[in-house]
Protein backbone atom coordinates (compact mmCIF):
# COMPACT_ATOMS: atom_id res chain seq x y z
CA UNK A 1 0.00 0.00 0.00
CA UNK A 2 1.42 3.36 -0.98
CA UNK A 3 1.52 6.43 1.21
CA UNK A 4 -1.34 8.05 -0.71
CA UNK A 5 -3.57 4.98 -0.24
CA UNK A 6 -2.78 4.91 3.48
CA UNK A 7 -3.93 8.55 3.60
CA UNK A 8 -7.44 7.26 2.83
CA UNK A 9 -7.28 3.84 4.54
CA UNK A 10 -5.82 5.19 7.78
CA UNK A 11 -8.50 7.86 7.87
CA UNK A 12 -11.20 5.21 7.34
CA UNK A 13 -9.88 3.21 10.30
CA UNK A 14 -9.78 6.25 12.58
CA UNK A 15 -13.24 7.56 11.59
CA UNK A 16 -14.99 4.19 11.97
CA UNK A 17 -13.38 3.58 15.37
CA UNK A 18 -14.28 7.12 16.50
CA UNK A 19 -17.91 6.40 15.53
CA UNK A 20 -17.92 3.27 17.70
CA UNK A 21 -17.36 0.71 14.97
CA UNK A 22 -14.72 -1.74 13.87
CA UNK A 23 -12.56 -1.49 10.75
CA UNK A 24 -10.78 -4.79 10.32
CA UNK A 25 -7.99 -5.57 7.87
CA UNK A 26 -9.39 -8.23 5.56
CA UNK A 27 -6.84 -10.99 5.00
CA UNK A 28 -7.92 -13.70 2.61
CA UNK A 29 -6.33 -16.51 0.69
CA UNK A 30 -8.03 -15.09 -2.40
CA UNK A 31 -6.33 -12.22 -4.20
CA UNK A 32 -8.19 -9.10 -5.21
CA UNK A 33 -10.56 -8.88 -2.25
CA UNK A 34 -11.27 -5.53 -0.55
CA UNK A 35 -8.87 -4.09 2.04
CA UNK A 36 -11.23 -3.68 4.96
CA UNK A 37 -14.32 -5.02 6.68
CA UNK A 38 -16.33 -2.24 8.32
CA UNK A 39 -18.78 -3.04 11.12
CA UNK A 40 -20.72 0.01 12.24
CA UNK A 41 -24.26 0.86 13.26
CA UNK A 42 -25.57 -2.67 12.74
CA UNK A 43 -24.09 -3.01 9.25
CA UNK A 44 -21.18 -5.00 7.87
CA UNK A 45 -19.58 -4.07 4.58
CA UNK A 46 -16.37 -4.41 2.63
CA UNK A 47 -14.29 -1.40 1.61
CA UNK A 48 -11.59 -1.25 -1.03
CA UNK A 49 -9.50 1.86 -0.42
CA UNK A 50 -7.50 3.56 -3.12
CA UNK A 51 -5.20 6.52 -3.35
CA UNK A 52 -7.04 9.68 -4.42
CA UNK A 53 -8.11 9.17 -8.03
CA UNK A 54 -7.17 5.48 -7.94
CA UNK A 55 -9.32 2.71 -9.34
CA UNK A 56 -9.52 -1.03 -8.64
CA UNK A 57 -7.34 -3.35 -10.70
CA UNK A 58 -9.04 -5.68 -13.20
CA UNK A 59 -8.85 -8.57 -10.70
CA UNK A 60 -10.27 -6.38 -7.93
CA UNK A 61 -13.16 -5.39 -10.20
CA UNK A 62 -13.90 -9.10 -10.77
CA UNK A 63 -13.84 -9.85 -7.02
CA UNK A 64 -16.02 -6.82 -6.23
CA UNK A 65 -18.54 -7.89 -8.89
CA UNK A 66 -18.59 -11.47 -7.53
CA UNK A 67 -19.11 -10.25 -3.98
CA UNK A 68 -21.90 -7.88 -5.02
CA UNK A 69 -23.59 -10.68 -6.99
CA UNK A 70 -23.56 -12.66 -3.72
CA UNK A 71 -25.36 -9.70 -2.07
CA UNK A 72 -22.34 -8.23 -0.25
CA UNK A 73 -22.17 -4.48 0.26
CA UNK A 74 -18.82 -3.49 -1.26
CA UNK A 75 -17.61 0.10 -1.53
CA UNK A 76 -14.62 1.62 -3.31
CA UNK A 77 -13.37 4.75 -1.56
CA UNK A 78 -10.56 7.04 -2.70
CA UNK A 79 -11.11 10.25 -0.73
CA UNK A 80 -11.51 11.29 2.88
CA UNK A 81 -14.79 12.92 1.92
CA UNK A 82 -16.12 9.53 0.79
CA UNK A 83 -15.06 8.10 4.16
CA UNK A 84 -17.03 10.84 5.93
CA UNK A 85 -20.04 10.20 3.67
CA UNK A 86 -19.93 6.47 4.44
CA UNK A 87 -19.80 6.99 8.20
CA UNK A 88 -22.59 9.57 8.00
CA UNK A 89 -24.72 7.18 5.89
CA UNK A 90 -24.28 4.29 8.29
CA UNK A 91 -25.01 6.37 11.38
CA UNK A 92 -28.05 8.00 9.73
CA UNK A 93 -29.44 4.58 8.78
CA UNK A 94 -29.02 3.44 12.38
CA UNK A 95 -30.80 6.56 13.66
CA UNK A 96 -33.68 6.06 11.21
CA UNK A 97 -34.02 2.39 12.22
CA UNK A 98 -34.08 3.39 15.89
CA UNK A 99 -36.78 5.97 15.25
CA UNK A 100 -38.92 3.49 13.29
CA UNK A 101 -38.59 0.85 16.01
CA UNK A 102 -39.58 3.41 18.66
CA UNK A 103 -42.72 4.48 16.78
Amino acid sequence: MGKAEFYVEGYLVRRVKAAGGMCLKFLSGITGVPDRIVILAGRTLFVETKAPGGVPSPLQRVRIREMREASADVRVIDTREQVDDLVTELLANQQLKTEVEAA
